[in-house]
């Protein structure tokens, strides 16, 4: 079964609501304009339920198929960052959580000592002495950024 090409571009950018049929406000079962399928669409519409028509938040969360904690973070996010807070966050980590600047730093020691060594072996060199494992591609990244710093 095909989905239509709304649905497609709203799961492409993130933003298809996985529980469309969780939201019973009157608006999204009576007008064609306000789609349940997008989730920032929801999320704006409920936000200006409570904030614009002073409704309680428990209960139009509720309606729009969330929970009030759910309400209240995306409260949140907007008045920090406006219509962009409603939006998808990133998903994961933000940066190299397992490199700290302890295992860079015995990167660079490592690499100074021995400049032949291939990364390959900079990763078994850095699970023998701290028990982790590293994606090559993560020591890669972490010693081009040392060197842009200088």
């Amino acid at each position: 079964m095909r989905s239509d090409p709304k649905s497609e571009a709203l799961r492409k950018h993130a933003t298809l609501n996985p529980h469309p049929e969780q939201v019973t406000d009157g608006l999204f079962r009576s007008q064609p304009f306000f789609d349940p399928r997008d989730l920032v669409q929801v999320k704006y519409e409920m936000l200006r339920r409570v904030l614009v028509d002073h409704q309680p938040a428990g209960a139009t969360a509720a309606a729009f198929g969330f929970s009030r904690e759910t309400l209240y973070q995306w409260r949140k996010r907007f008045a920090a960052e406006g219509l962009a807070g409603l939006l998808p966050q990133p998903k994961g980590p933000r940066r190299a959580h397992k490199l700290s600047d302890e295992v860079v730093a015995f990167l660079l020691d490592t690499q100074k000592a021995e400049p032949g060594l291939r990364v390959a072996e900079l990763q078994q060199r850095i699970a023998q002495r701290f028990g982790l494992t590293v994606h090559p591609r993560s020591i890669e990244r972490a010693l081009t950024r040392q060197r842009k710093k200088g």
